[in-house]
């Protein structure tokens, strides 16, 4: 029958790399589990909520793996105009949360175009690159192009204003060429751009609340119980955990709701208290594996495209991972971005196993298939 054809290519998944995503979905459904048993009666909303956003993008990511990526290369325009049209109707019929304006509400659950405009990006960047001239460099007409159609999204985004995710794109494009071969002098040239294009920004646009966090980044005690209170409370959880842990649900710092945002933001200190080092430890060895498989499928993948769709996915998986665990640590700035995976939400999940699941359809392309 029709529909078996797809389902057999199923047998060719990298299941290393699926084992990773069901241990780190694990964490995070007992991560909201003990946070949600802090309430004087317990809340599960949010943990239901984020069963429902697991089985949606699960079946997202089973459904992209049966397609073939080259019909992704060839909607790449029209996907790419579709995320910029939502990235301008968010401005002016979107929701505010936190300062940016950058949500659509459908009912219970809110929608981020922005999460769509990465993957978007990805995939156009995927197609002008893999179009490069073999051997030598990057042409400069082609590297300027690939510029440009991210400044676009950067400079959409920036009008939330979303900081963090703006400099999500920004890197996205900077890993995606490098990957694809640069030469030094354009190296420079794109670090000579990127500093006057930030410095005009953060001179003439940036908000108060950006300048103070990098304040507080840099001197958290000036502040402790303000500017400074998330990253403080946060430390102070990593370190309660200890070895072991206290055991789920029963950590002070987030059952005492001590942490800020500790459903989305701050999700990495939870897992640090309540499951301790050991505990976070299998969760950082889930994201190792993660990155280790995206990048043994880039270099195994059938085609330059495919190639190039991976190394995307691969860099944007290990900006939110660092950025958010350098944030829990107090090693980076507090930017409000999501751990992959773990953090409580909708459509940053579904649009992260969905594009897992281009990483499977490459893994599946990379072997010899018959019917």
């Amino acid at each position: 029958m029709a529909w078996r054809l797809p389902l057999r290519r199923l047998r060719y998944y990298d299941l290393l790399l699926l084992s990773a995503v069901v241990v780190l979905c694990a964490f995070s459904l007992a991560a909201l589990y003990g946070i949600a048993t802090g309430f004087e009666t317990p809340d599960f909303g949010n943990l239901r909520k984020q069963v429902l956003f697991i089985a949606l993008g699960m079946l997202a990511l089973v459904a992209v793996s049966t397609v073939n990526t080259q019909w992704l290369k060839q909607y790449a325009v029209a996907g790419y105009a579709l995320s910029a049209l939502l990235l301008v109707a968010v401005l002016v019929f979107g929701q505010t949360r936190s300062g940016t304006t950058g949500w659509f509400t459908l009912g219970p659950i809110g929608f981020q175009p922005v999460e769509v405009a990465k993957f978007a990006l990805i995939i156009l960047q995927a197609r002008l690159l893999s179009a490069r001239p073999s051997g030598g460099g990057l042409p400069w007409r082609l590297l300027a192009e690939s510029g440009g159609i991210t400044a676009l999204y950067c400079g959409l985004t920036l009008l939330q204003p979303d900081f963090g995710s703006a400099m999500l794109l920004l890197v996205i494009w900077l890993g995606m060429v490098f990957f694809a071969g640069v030469t030094a002098r354009q190296v420079l040239a794109m670090a000579a751009v990127v500093g006057v294009l930030g410095a005009g920004w953060w001179t003439l646009f940036s908000q108060e609340y950006q300048h103070a966090r990098i304040i507080t980044f840099l001197n958290p005690a000036a502040d402790p119980y303000g500017r400074g209170y998330q990253v403080r409370q946060s430390i102070i959880a990593v370190g309660a955990g200890q070895l072991l842990g206290r055991g789920l649900g029963s950590g002070s710092q987030s059952q005492l709701k001590f942490i800020p945002a500790s459903q989305t933001d701050f999700i990495f200190a939870v897992i640090a208290e309540e499951l301790g080092l050991l505990g976070a430890g299998v969760v950082l060895a889930a994201y190792l594996v993660l990155l280790l498989r995206l990048a043994a499928l880039a270099r195994r993948a059938a085609d330059d495209f495919a190639a190039a769709l991976v190394h995307g996915i691969a860099v944007l998986l290990f900006v939110h991972i660092v950025i958010n665990v350098g944030m829990n640590l107090g090693l980076l700035p507090v930017t409000g971005i999501p751990l992959p995976l773990l953090s409580y939400g909708g459509s940053y999940l579904v649009i992260t196993l969905t594009l897992l699941g281009v990483a499977q359809s490459v893994a599946i392309s990379s072997v010899k298939y018959r019917a």
